[in-house]
């Protein structure tokens, strides 16, 4: 009876194969990619692929906590700020939604933090004390040629006063003495009092006028309402001497197409408090600004497109972290928006050439080293094709000392479909620096992101091979980067496609987090509009998948040490720790991570203990907190304990002016 029972169920097995077989004549794409696709996923599980490649997960986050981050920088508490602002969502702009969320990424637990403005697009640095400057941001969204419904432009507004200045809220209206026409202010100004000089052989008073800019824009809607030459305006509600002195001139009030345009606010965010704190705002507008931190702590803030719209033209300023204000430095230098700014040796700042959008194609794009001080920039050459590094990344490869940087992938300036798998090296430490081609990235790929290790290699990691991912062309591809050798070797497929508004960070356990991508379309025919990646993922890389357990660091965990100075840890494991590193957290958005570096440090071992000492100069270790890590012979990393680096007695301080500088040539 068993027997006979058995056969039926070997004969619809035999036709179930069969089925399949035919169905594989029928459609063997479909066949062969289920199989793939199967087989893939229960590779990248295996232990052996985890150990070679590493292994990625998507992070649960909860919709209440899920946002289109842009910004994305590591806290001392171990903390992840996540910044939307509005999230490059008009909507949200106009209701006023701005959203930023903190993530801590060892209990996976998240908290909403209230944004005080649309920080979408500002720039931001780690300061001496722990906190994030977060510096610039949007005013108003992006208007094609064709969807603008009032005309609108620039206003100078004049002042004559000697003796005040004079403020000026948003919403203030400007009537044309020609045209009659009236125009109301996007933005709150404050226009300084004018200057006065008293020749001392005459007595004969001169007075110059002060002035300052503003976005204004009829009051309603229609062609009829636009101006087509220069006028002068009169200024609602002012009386008497006031009605005189201070007015506005625009030239043609049109219907062009209106670029995105920025703020001057600037906040701290406290990790502890875990809340924005408003400071003294630049005195330029910025969107698409970079940050970079000084070696006195100080930090430098550079371009970005202004209050109408306009790249900065190379009026750079300065925040001092003790006063809470801003200064420009004396010597202007222009450089399109989000330009790659490291601070370099003898606290000179390198340019790598990496951008990313705004400016010229032809002006400010040559890779160099830069004196604040005296203004002078000396080009590095030798980057192979200098016309694609608009969206190309740069890194500061480990471990710092050596002053080498790489550049890699990018494309062509604006919306171009160009894109390149080349990288560049330079070594600044050689007596004519220049670039030498490096071995190529795994694609050609815009907005790839690159995560520096704590075994002094580097993650590098997705990118699209078109404008924002056109023609679905996001690079679902990652590799590790081994300086001492100059290559690459494949790392485990992240599991999210990343472009545009996308980034990775190095956390204190050894992971990376990747965060966001803003594709324009969502297929190959770019027909159906893009969803921002709201998901989160995490990178384990191959040294915590090796047999054996981490190497350890005890006693307290947070510390300050000086510059030159020493510090001791107990460790079960000081035997085979063979290399310490300090790194800073980094501060990632738009391709750009100046923050990021690591430092070799010198170190002793006895018994179960190990001595650091930290490197004497400023420029390699500017102030503020690191991640101290131990690794092992095997490369496999500690857990990060915290160091705080103060402010060094040594460091110099960049020559700073309440002046403006002169416009860049």
């Amino acid at each position: 009876m068993a027997e006979t029972n058995r056969r039926p169920r070997i004969r619809r097995t035999v036709l179930g194969a069969a089925g399949v077989l035919v169905l594989a004549g029928l459609n063997a794409p479909a066949v062969y990619d289920f199989t793939t696709r199967t087989y893939h996923a229960y590779l990248i599980e295996q232990p052996s692929y985890k150990a070679d490649r590493g292994h990625w997960r998507i992070v649960d986050v909860p919709e209440q906590f899920r946002i289109n981050t842009i910004h994305a920088a590591l806290l001392h508490t171990g903390k992840v700020l996540l910044i939307a602002g509005s999230g490059n969502n008009a909507k949200m702009f106009d209701a006023k939604t701005f959203r930023t969320v903190v993530w801590d990424p060892v209990k996976n637990t998240f908290k909403n933090v209230e944004t005080p403005t649309d920080l979408f697009c500002a720039g931001h640095a780690q300061l001496p004390g722990g906190n994030l400057l977060v510096a610039g941001g949007t005013q108003r969204y992006e208007t094609l040629k064709g969807d603008v419904k009032r005309a609108g432009g620039l206003m100078i507004v004049y002042n004559e006063n000697p003796d005040k200045p004079k403020t000026l809220p948003e919403g203030t209206l400007f009537t044309g003495k020609e045209s009659g026409k009236t125009f109301t202010s996007q933005a709150g100004i404050v226009v300084p009092r004018a200057e006065k000089e008293v020749d001392p052989d005459t007595g004969k008073v001169t007075v110059t006028a002060s002035s300052a800019r503003v976005y204004v824009e009829a009051t309603q809607d229609g062609p009829r309402h636009q101006t087509g030459a220069q006028d002068q305006y009169r200024i609602k509600g002012l009386k008497g001497k006031e009605k005189r002195n201070v007015y506005g001139i625009a030239q043609k009030l049109s219907f062009d197409k209106k670029d995105f345009q920025g703020i001057k606010d600037a906040y701290e965010f406290d990790p502890v408090a875990e809340k924005y704190i408003k400071v003294d705002p630049m005195h330029e507008a910025r969107w698409y600004p970079t940050l970079t931190t000084l070696e006195d702590g100080k930090v430098l803030s550079v371009s970005g497109l202004d209050e109408i719209g306009q790249v900065v033209p190379g009026k750079n300023e300065v925040y001092d972290p003790r006063k809470k204000d801003w200064e420009f430095l004396p010597k202007s230098r222009f450089f399109p928006t989000y330009p790659a700014l490291f601070l370099a040796g003898s606290g000179k700042i390198f340019y790598t050439g990496s951008n990313a959008g705004y400016g010229p194609a032809d002006k400010g794009r040559v890779p160099g080293l830069w004196d604040l001080d005296s203004g002078a920039f000396t080009e590095v050459p030798g980057l192979e094709d200098p016309t694609i590094t608009e969206t190309s990344m740069s890194v500061l490869l480990p471990p710092a000392q050596r002053q080498r940087y790489m550049v890699m992938g990018g494309g062509g300036v604006g919306e171009s479909p160009r894109s390149t798998a080349r990288t560049g090296l330079v070594d600044l430490t050689a007596d004519d620096p220049r670039f030498v081609a490096g071995p190529d990235l795994y694609a050609k790929a815009r907005y790839p992101s690159a995560v520096i290790l704590p075994d002094d290699t580097v993650l590098v990691t997705n990118g699209s091979g078109d404008y924002r991912g056109k023609g679905d062309s996001n690079v679902l591809k990652a590799s590790i980067y081994h300086p001492a050798e100059n290559r690459f070797t494949e790392a485990a497929e992240p599991l999210v496609g990343r472009n545009y508004h996308s980034g990775g960070l190095l956390l204190p356990d050894g992971r990376v987090m990747t965060f966001g991508s803003d594709s324009l379309f969502s297929d190959k025919a770019d027909s159906k509009p893009g969803v921002f990646e709201q998901r989160l993922e995490i990178y384990t890389p191959p040294y915590l998948h090796q047999d054996g357990r981490r190497p350890r660091l005890g006693g307290d965990p947070r510390r300050t040490v000086e510059l030159g100075g020493s510090t001791t840890y107990a460790s079960p494991d000081a035997r085979r720790i063979e290399r310490m590193r300090l790194i800073r957290p980094g501060s990632f958005t738009h391709v750009t991570n100046v923050e990021q570096r690591s430092i070799a440090l010198k170190f002793t071992k006895e018994r179960d203990r190990v001595k650091v000492t930290l490197p004497e100069d400023p420029s390699l270790v500017p102030p503020g907190w690191y991640m101290l890590t131990a690794v092992d012979g095997r490369g496999v990393p500690s857990e990060a304990v915290w160091v705080k680096v103060p402010v060094s007695d040594d460091a110099e301080s960049p020559k700073t002016t309440d002046e403006q500088p002169a416009p860049a040539l």
